[in-house]
């Protein structure tokens, strides 16, 4: 199939998901769409923080998506805005694991100027099965997760699995899409938290009523599926933990969230929650709410 079908398709597929974006500073929704070979498509919305510069960027958020769901055959970008420059410019660098992307329209990226798949259905990112009983069969589905990790650079596996009151698991893997020219540019990496939360907001799952949501304030559970709980595995740190960036993301995404952290070589996993691990922090109350989202 030419490229004008499935390009036009994918766009429109972007703009309808901009509308899940969490924007709470800018106000400005953003997503992404990527194409894959068989026509799958993954969204990615834009994710702001209070910390501004821990914003999770639409276009990263769909591929971390896809590298969590063992997916890496990117054949096309679509956004609901014009991509700039610098989003252009990594792309078409070839991120780990992906062909280089050259832009067909000031919002689309394409892998060469071959045909595209038809647009099929979205890409299913959750894990199959019931969610986990008991906190070490989460922390061991999370240990399975971590070898998706993308990590050329630290070589240092992360994974988590994010348990939604409805049933939803949401697997979440450290991704770093570095580029060839600029090993060192770690601008763009993503930890398995933020991964996990970001796929949630791509595909709405914080949102959905009765059939799996989270709403802040109504879980403070410490068993396995009486609220949304994350579980955490880091295969080679024993005493690994959130980064101070996840922490933050996680106070903002998931503030009554129970956190379960491996501890395989020192016994039974650790329980601790967001606010534990990130006290007096930082919730931009008087930031202002029409800031420029670029």
């Amino acid at each position: 199939m030419s490229i004008a079908a499935p390009l036009a398709s994918l766009r429109d597929e972007a703009q309808a998901v901009a509308r899940r974006a969490h924007v709470p500073f800018s106000g400005r929704p953003a997503a992404a769409a990527l194409l894959l070979a068989d026509g799958a498509w993954v969204p990615g919305v834009r994710v702001e923080s209070a910390a501004f510069s821990l914003t999770i960027p639409p276009a990263l958020n769909a591929f971390s998506t896809a590298v969590a769901a063992e997916r890496g055959d990117v054949v096309a970008l679509a956004m609901s805005r014009p991509a700039g420059p610098t989003e252009r410019a990594f792309w078409a660098s070839g991120p780990a694991g992906v062909a280089p992307l050259e832009p067909a329209a000031e919002d689309v990226l394409v892998a060469g100027d071959e045909s595209l798949p038809a647009l099929g259905n979205a890409l299913d990112p959750l894990l199959p099965g019931a969610p986990p009983a008991t906190a070490p069969d989460g922390v061991q589905r999370a240990r399975t997760v971590a070898r998706r990790a993308l990590v050329p650079a630290s070589r240092f596996q992360v994974g988590c699995v994010l348990a939604l009151p409805g049933g939803a698991l949401v697997p979440g893997a450290n991704v770093e899409p570095l580029l060839e020219a600029d090993p060192t540019d770690w601008l763009r990496v993503l930890c398995a938290e933020r991964c996990a939360l970001g796929t949630a907001c791509s595909y709405g799952l914080f949102e959905e009523s009765e059939s799996g949501s989270y709403e802040a304030g109504n879980a403070s559970a410490a068993l396995p599926g009486d609220g949304p709980a994350l579980y955490l595995s880091c295969p080679h740190d024993p005493e690994g933990s959130p980064c101070g960036a996840c922490r933050q993301l996680l106070v903002e995404l998931l503030p009554d969230g129970v956190l379960w952290m491996d501890r395989a070589a020192l016994g039974a996993p650790k329980r601790t929650s967001p606010s534990a691990l990130l006290p007096g922090s930082f919730q931009g109350a008087a930031l202002s709410k029409s800031v420029p989202s670029g």
